[in-house]
């Protein structure tokens, strides 16, 4: 005889687990698999961190606990080592204007756009999300030749040319957040505005800009995070050592032995990416008072 217990109802059909039964039962499978992959994703990163501070030369095998490769060794360590800090300065420099640069191109491409009807607004929009979804390698290699074969007399490569192609790739970013702020919020603030008796250029500033802010924070946030770690673009413009940012460095040195002060700066990039982004965050807040309640869900639509 079976051992399937069969339903009380439907004679032939058997009864499924009782954990199965409830349709509003929390879905376990996939908070486990949710887990799963944030671990399989933040524990190779802590442990880099944590190696940052070994005393020995070694990256797997831990040897006490020591800032030798923050500053201990006199030209190893990550602030003692002139390429190093070199690369360090070269990776704040573009990432802080590139911010510069894209943010406000960007947010004023996405208020363009929104204003700016018919074919031409249409081809002007694709034209930038080509930017968006064409594959970083593609855009690297084409911006190399580009800077190589036709411009080379007047910007070669190295630290202008990555601003400048970084701040090509970025702008998308803060065009799309941008753009979809403002298809939220709708005309009707500016509208109101004007009917009250303000000009264009006073509803821009007092009604449009601060209902931006949060998507402007955002794209800050996202555009120097995604610049701190960028390396296809940077590494196909950089011209002499000097033009190295961190990741560069931190590929190059990987390929050889390298030691614990890689992930002293593969550290600092991470520290440096989680503060602007608990800045914006809390700016955020700040701005966003009165607009939407300001928490980390709506940061993250935002």
């Amino acid at each position: 005889m079976s051992d399937v217990a069969l339903d009380p109802v439907v004679g032939s059909t058997p009864r499924r687990p009782r954990l199965f039964r409830n349709p509003w039962r929390k879905p376990w499978g996939l908070l486990l698999v949710t887990l799963g992959y944030l671990l399989w994703s933040l524990i190779p990163v802590v442990i880099a961190v944590v190696f940052s501070f070994n005393a020995g030369r070694s990256r797997s095998t831990w040897q006490g606990f020591s800032l030798r490769w923050w500053t201990g060794e006199p030209f190893d360590a990550l602030f003692t080592d002139p390429s190093l800090r070199a690369a360090m300065f070269q990776t704040f420099r573009l990432s802080i204007i590139t911010v510069l640069i894209a943010v406000p191109l960007g947010t004023a491409f996405a208020i363009g756009i929104d204003r700016w009807h018919g074919r031409p607004a249409r081809g002007a929009n694709f034209m930038m999300l080509l930017s968006f979804v064409v594959p970083e390698m593609i855009l690297g290699v084409s911006l190399f030749l580009m800077f190589t074969q036709l411009i080379d007399n007047l910007i070669p490569l190295g630290t202008t040319s990555q601003i400048l192609g970084l701040a090509t790739f970025q702008m998308s970013y803060s065009v799309v957040i941008v753009r979809a702020r403002m298809l939220s919020i709708g005309p009707e603030y500016e509208e109101a505005a004007l009917d009250l008796g303000a000009r264009p250029g006073q509803s821009l500033r007092r009604v449009l800009l601060p209902l931006l802010s949060p998507a402007i924070l955002a794209s800050v946030a996202v555009v120097f995070a995604d610049s701190v770690d960028n390396f296809v673009i940077v590494r196909y413009l950089s011209g002499t050592a000097d033009s190295e940012p961190l990741s560069v460095k931190i590929y190059s040195a990987a390929r050889s032995s390298p030691t614990p002060a890689v992930n002293a700066a593969a550290t600092v990039m991470l520290v440096a990416t989680i503060t602007v982004v608990l800045v914006g965050y809390l700016l955020y807040r700040r701005f966003s008072k009165g607009q939407e309640p300001a928490d980390v869900g709506g940061f993250a639509q935002v």
